[in-house]
């Protein structure tokens, strides 16, 4: 190829004489051309050298490519000049020739570099290069949403025959978009034409990872109604390196008709207090732990510590860190957090730099039944960890919390509560940085409606739900990750971050929706019954707004709150204390009595 390059550049600065005197290059000129051609060669093939012209595979030729050529094309040329001027002046050198030359150089090495990647293009490819359908065999998609994921998307279906899918044009409601191809296909029109296009496509793939609640729940709708089978790409929080690729394609789910808005991270920020450290999670089988275990591992930590009580699910999520992710420094601790002990044991064997604390009981009518477990497993199991992480001198502690713990009116919120009080007691008196996030439902978590209502759905029914005007707020499971992360990146100590929670949404819609993606009527194949409100739920919860001393960061879907309790940690350590001992008696009663003292704005329902 470097040889090639070097013909190729003589033969662009040959031409470009030849063109300047329509073939008849005057004999002075000839001169300049045999004393010059032995320095212009050299000089431009040095240019590729050093842009790289040489390290990419051929077939592989992008965008990224043609610049690195541009870029040492206009250096080379810019040097020839300036170099011909030094040893010869600008005596029969002509300007012209000059722009010549650097059009035709850049010709040639854009030029033959194409030439290479069709040359090698598998053959079964080669024919799609150049859009002949009839070399089509497979299923045909008709893709909603023109933009860069259908892009990636066509690419890979032209490119790679193995996958049998045959792109037969694009739908999108940017008119602009519509008449124009990507890849040679076409945009045909918006998506409310997409029953004229019925009997030309096999199953329908949605390619819009961005599109809002609203705009999802239309595509839905006009994707149910041609009667075909429909698929997405997964929002952009689901990728964790941010790679689009066919594999990806899966079924609709509740979540993307709830909300896909991309989560923007400052990735240099989380890299900063991640990249090289020792990190511990608690609660690591859980849901938020897991999805926390897989985006700290693309950070490149250190080592990381995998904490939990439940013997399977913490053998899930170190199999999953040692085969899918290969991800292979990991400690898998199996721990009850209310051992003081054994907590200790396991901080001191590790020595993390970054604690993340997501252990904890977070369902409210369980804990409203059972509050002696509620304080035992969520007061003592923090209690325990925040003092062994100041033992061995954790630079950070991010306590997993809940938007519960605003004004709580059930056991479980007012115990997150004083969670947040006890982890923040120590800020300012020891090296280790205390802070806490908090936010809301998450989609699919365990113990979440969602994995009920499609079991419920899967036996024929009836959906339960507890009362027709109960609204929540909700969020995925890697969207509420990530910001954890976002958040710890930004804390300096005190601080208590709030996750906003997008738009709230009746629970009986949230049931309609899914019996309607489940291919079902709601209320003639699926029936949806009212049970009426159960211990510790409220019908509405509050939304977080700015006021009360909540102020916006610089992330758009977080807000901070400093703390304002005035408890020391041997107060507060001291009232934990106390209901422990209440605890030990099972007086329901009795332990909400004593967690109002603690926290005054509780409410018992």
């Amino acid at each position: 190829m470097f040889a090639v390059d070097a013909f190729l550049s003589g033969l662009a600065y040959f031409i470009a004489y030849a063109l300047r005197f329509e073939g008849r290059i005057p004999e002075d000129y000839l001169v300049t051309f045999r004393q010059t051609i032995f320095i212009a060669v050299p000089l431009k093939m040095v240019c590729f050298i050093v842009f790289n012209l040489y390290r990419g595979l051929w077939r592989y030729t992008s965008l990224v490519d043609f610049l690195n050529i541009l870029k040492a094309t206009s250096a080379a040329s810019v040097l020839l000049v300036l170099v011909k001027t030094f040893l010869f002046g600008l005596a029969g050198f002509s300007h012209s020739i000059a722009i010549m030359d650097y059009i035709l150089t850049l010709f040639f090495m854009a030029g033959s570099r194409l030439a290479i990647r069709i040359a090698l293009a598998n053959e079964q490819t080669r024919p799609s290069l150049f859009l002949n359908e009839k070399h089509y065999d497979g299923k045909r998609l008709l893709l909603i949403g023109a933009g860069t994921t259908a892009e990636r998307v066509i690419r890979e279906m032209l490119i790679n025959p193995g996958v049998r899918l045959v792109p037969i044009g694009l739908l999108d409601d940017d008119h602009e978009k519509i008449g124009r191809s990507i890849h040679g296909i076409c945009v045909l029109g918006n998506i409310e034409q997409i029953k004229s296009y019925r009997d030309f496509f096999d199953e329908i793939l949605i390619t819009s990872p961005s599109a809002s609640s609203a705009q999802m729940q239309r595509i839905v709708a006009v994707c149910r109604s041609t009667g075909k089978p429909f698929k997405t790409m997964p929002a952009i929080a689901e990728l964790i390196d941010g790679r689009v690729s066919l594999k990806m394609v899966r079924e609709v789910t509740i979540a993307d008709l709830i909300g896909r808005e991309e989560v923007r991270l400052d990735n240099k920020d989380i890299e900063s207090y991640l990249l090289g450290k020792r990190v511990l999670i608690t609660g690591a089988g859980g849901s938020i732990g897991e999805e926390l275990v897989r985006q700290i591992a693309r950070f490149r930590p250190q080592a990381l510590a995998l904490l939990d009580f439940s013997e399977l699910n913490l053998y899930k999520v170190e199999m999953e860190c040692r085969e899918i992710l290969a991800y292979k420094d990991i400690c898998a601790f199996l721990v009850d957090l209310r051992n003081p002990s054994a907590t200790e044991r396991v901080f001191q064997e590790f020595k993390p730099q970054v604690v993340f604390h997501a252990a904890a009981y977070k369902h409210v009518p369980m804990q409203e039944v059972n509050p002696w477990e509620a304080v035992h497993n969520n007061l003592l199991g923090t209690r325990n960890t925040v003092l062994s992480a100041i033992a061995c001198n954790a630079e950070k502690f991010i306590l997993v919390s809940s938007d519960k713990a605003v004004r709580p009116t059930n056991v479980m919120g007012t115990t997150k509560r004083i969670c947040e009080i006890l982890s923040s007691s120590f800020n300012g008196s020891v090296k280790t940085v205390f802070l806490a996030v908090r936010f809301g439902n998450v989609l699919g978590s365990s113990g979440s409606v969602i994995p009920l209502f499609r079991q419920q759905i899967a036996a024929g029914g009836p959906i339960t739900i507890t009362h027709p005007d109960v609204t929540r707020y909700f969020m995925s499971i890697p969207e509420a990750a990530q910001l954890i992360l976002q958040a710890g990146a930004m804390g300096k100590g005190g601080e208590i971050f709030i996750l906003k929670m997008g738009e709230p949404m009746r629970i009986v819609d949230l049931a309609h929706s899914m019996i309607k993606l489940s291919g079902l009527e709601p209320g003639k194949d699926i029936e949806i019954v009212t049970t009426g409100m159960r211990p510790g739920e409220k019908l509405y919860e509050e939304l977080i707004t700015e006021g009360e001393g909540i102020i916006p960061t610089h992330h758009e879907k977080i807000l901070v709150l400093r703390g304002n309790h005035h408890f020391s940690f041997a107060e507060i350590s001291a009232a934990v204390d106390e209901l422990v001992v209440i605890a030990n008696g099972f007086d329901a009663e009795a332990i909400k009595r004593k967690l109002k003292e603690i926290v005054p704005e509780y409410t018992p329902q």
